[in-house]
């Protein structure tokens, strides 16, 4: 089984699953590491978390989709804004999260940092 049916619980759950880049299983294929959730007492499916570096991924993805157009296309405020949205979410505390991101914004990393520092120090004020 590589997806459990339509199963009520899978329909709440498969947009919070998508947008986290995670994958439903069938609650007999869920290892030690895998999050399997019941209804009625019952296994229903099994939730596979994604790595944190493929999570990063998935979101500068999501990203790219609700800008419509390459990171790397946009405007230096909106790459501001994509920042502070990257940094509240965790980003940069994923081994090389600066490099990615400052591939994926066509910046280098002492601009991703310079980002960072002004955001920082806005808050600071």
């Amino acid at each position: 089984m590589t997806e459990p049916g339509d199963h009520p619980l899978v329909t709440a759950v498969k947009p919070l699953v998508d947008a986290m880049g995670a994958q439903i299983l069938g609650p007999e294929q869920a290892t030690a590491d895998d999050v399997v959730l019941a209804w009625e007492g019952e296994d229903v499916l099994a939730v596979r978390l994604p790595q944190l570096a493929d999570s990063l991924d998935h979101i500068l993805v999501a990203m790219e989709r609700r800008h419509g157009k390459p990171l790397a296309e946009l405007d230096r405020k909106t790459k501001q804004a994509v920042v502070r949205t990257l940094e509240a979410r965790g980003a940069f505390s994923v081994r090389h999260g600066v490099e990615t991101v400052a591939g994926a914004l066509g910046v280098s990393r002492f601009t991703v940092y310079n980002y960072l520092n002004r955001e920082n120090a806005a808050k600071s004020e």
